[in-house]
């Protein structure tokens, strides 16, 4: 059979391999090894975030060499390079965690300037921690070209007594073992077998919720982000993926194609039906903002509030990844969504058909409990819930699912960092009834918006998470829970109501109504914040410094330039 013949007239790679101006640049491919046919191919690049920092990222080089035979087999020509990762597990609960969401914008920087660098044409990228799944696809969508997402699979769960763990049950083991709940020989045991393969953390934390909505917007391909990393399927999905990005190439379908308002709106409704990470808030903004489309905290929060909480996983619920993956997949999870009239069907995915004709065969399994039927949801309003309120005037954001009191009201008391409050925690000194304050770890206060999964998770673990409630205007790792309510904006760093608490203000949250405000008129704010000083940060140099420069608030995905909308020319068009 004749090979089918790209034109690379209006390929980015026409300015590295064609004509005799480009003779030099000709002589480093032939250098390692292309040929001539090969070199007139279509340049794929095929981007990983493979490193040896945790279990999330470790396949993903071998799965890269898989979705690599794909791209050949089809006609192209992959180009593999790798980029960071900032792994949260390992970043948690220290200085640390200041880079987690920075990587992110790295992450989507290092793969656009490789991608611009050397004129590849399309683009297959595999992530495995919470912030390069996000940063993968904001590279996809900025840079426009035939792009397909990649996940490299949960990790499986582990086995403590008989019982199903995660890496949450360490953290909050941690909590447990503190109040002297837990031996040391029980806590060297768990922490031993929470995480017994390769893969990404096991339960809808920030990962899994991303992987979810990657198939949601209609960047993956169907069942792809389910499967277990340790699962052999995983490299018939990378080598069907390296086929498919070449019929992409061929057709035009480019991510904006895909990545419109209704897709966004799709993928804010997995996130709400599988009680996902709040972070999915941060990050679908961010993604949004790459194409040009205005979808902030508020948008994102309407969505959650119409979507049914349908799908029973950790860490509200009982289940894994695996096991939504073995009762049907994500695919099962839309279906539900889809036939409750809570999905567009109409939006176009890298498959080249569309969400609805994606789900023509999915075939609801009677033979699980992971996904309920929409007209037997879990609780009829998302598991995540959007607040605002006179001290969250730009918005917050609380995972709810699993909860059974959506109300809290009592006394502030105040910590200007995570360490102040972890420390406060550690040692019992706080009260039931009380709202724990943690600021200035916002986006520019932070710098870098951390996660407070160690102080979370620390406060379940002495069996106060339905004691107390927590606001920072920092974030949550999806492993949390209890009521805790995250990006509380503005933040203190910019002077946000926040930023004016003092130990005893009255807060009351309302995760029904959607409100979070504080016991307080507004002249007494005002007067406040006459006397209100920015904080000093120590981070005056260096990555975290220029973070800090460019990034704007969480209600719109912090994120770090003007993006799509402000763009002459992107570079899919050079």
């Amino acid at each position: 059979m004749d090979k089918p013949v790209f034109d690379k007239s209006k390929l980015p790679s026409r300015y590295t391999t064609v004509g005799p101006a480009r003779a030099p640049h000709r002589s480093y491919l032939y250098a390692m090894g292309l040929s001539s046919e090969e070199i007139a191919q279509p340049l794929v690049g095929v981007a990983s975030c493979w490193n040896e920092a945790a279990p999330c990222n470790i396949a993903l080089m071998r799965q890269a060499q898989v979705v690599k035979k794909g791209v050949a087999a089809a006609n192209g020509t992959p180009r593999e390079f790798c980029t960071i990762t900032v792994t949260d597990g390992i970043a948690m609960g220290h200085q640390g965690m200041k880079a987690s969401l920075v990587s992110r914008d790295v992450i989507a920087d290092s793969v656009e300037l490789t991608m611009r660098g050397h004129c590849y044409d399309a683009l297959i990228g595999l992530a495995g921690c919470d912030k390069s799944l996000p940063g993968m696809m904001m590279s996809m969508v900025r840079l426009n070209v035939p792009s397909i997402f990649i996940y490299g699979g949960s990790i499986l769960p582990g086995t403590f007594k008989g019982r199903q763990v995660t890496v949450q049950d360490v953290f909050e083991a941690v909590g447990m073992h503190s109040v002297g709940n837990m031996s040391d020989a029980d806590l060297a045991e768990l922490e031993q077998v929470a995480c017994p393969s390769a893969g990404s953390c096991g339960a809808q934390f920030t990962a899994n919720t991303m992987a979810t909505v990657a198939e949601a917007i209609g960047l993956a391909l169907p069942y792809s982000c389910g499967a277990p990393a340790p699962y052999e399927i995983r490299d018939r999905f990378g080598f069907a993926a390296g086929e498919k990005v070449m019929e992409l190439i061929a057709r035009n379908i480019r991510p904006r194609d895909i990545v419109t308002r209704k897709a966004l709106e799709n993928a804010a409704a997995v996130v709400a039906a599988s009680g996902g990470s709040t972070n999915a808030a941060l990050h679908l903004p961010a993604i949004a903002h790459e194409c040009g489309i205005a979808f902030d905290l508020f948008d994102v929060a309407e969505i959650f509030k119409k979507t049914p909480y349908v799908a029973d996983l950790k860490p509200g619920g009982k289940y894994v990844a695996k096991d939504l993956f073995e009762a049907g997949g994500i695919p099962l999870l839309m279906k539900a969504l889809l036939d409750g009239g809570h999905l567009h069907g109409d939006c176009m995915t890298v498959t080249g058909r569309t969400l609805a004709e994606n789900m023509e065969h999915v075939r609801w399994n009677d033979e699980q409990d992971v996904v309920y039927p929409v007209d037997r949801a879990i609780t009829e309003t998302g598991g995540v819930v959007g607040l605002k309120g006179n001290l969250a005037p730009d918005g917050a954001i609380v995972k709810v699912a699993g909860m059974k009191t959506l109300k809290f009201s009592g006394p502030a008391r105040c910590f200007d960092s995570e360490e102040e409050c972890f420390e406060a925690v550690r040692d019992g000194k706080y009260e039931a009834g009380e709202v724990l304050v943690i600021r200035y770890e916002g986006p520019k206060g932070g710098p870098g918006m951390r996660e407070m999964l160690s102080t979370t998770a620390a406060i379940y673990g002495q069996g106060m998470g339905d004691k107390v409630a927590l606001i920072t205007d920092g974030r949550f790792s999806g492993a949390t829970r209890g009521f805790c309510i995250g990006h509380v904006g503005p933040e203190a760093a910019v002077g946000g109501p926040i930023g004016l608490l003092r130990d005893g203000d009255q807060i009351t949250i309302d995760a029904v109504e959607g409100t979070l405000d504080v016991a307080l008129g507004e002249n007494e704010l005002a007067a406040r914040r006459k006397d209100w000083k920015p904080r000093e940060t120590d981070y005056t140099s260096g990555t975290l410094w220029k973070y800090a420069q460019t990034v704007g608030d969480a209600r719109h995905g912090a994120v770090t330039h003007p993006g799509g909308a402000k763009e002459k020319q992107c570079y899919a068009d050079i």
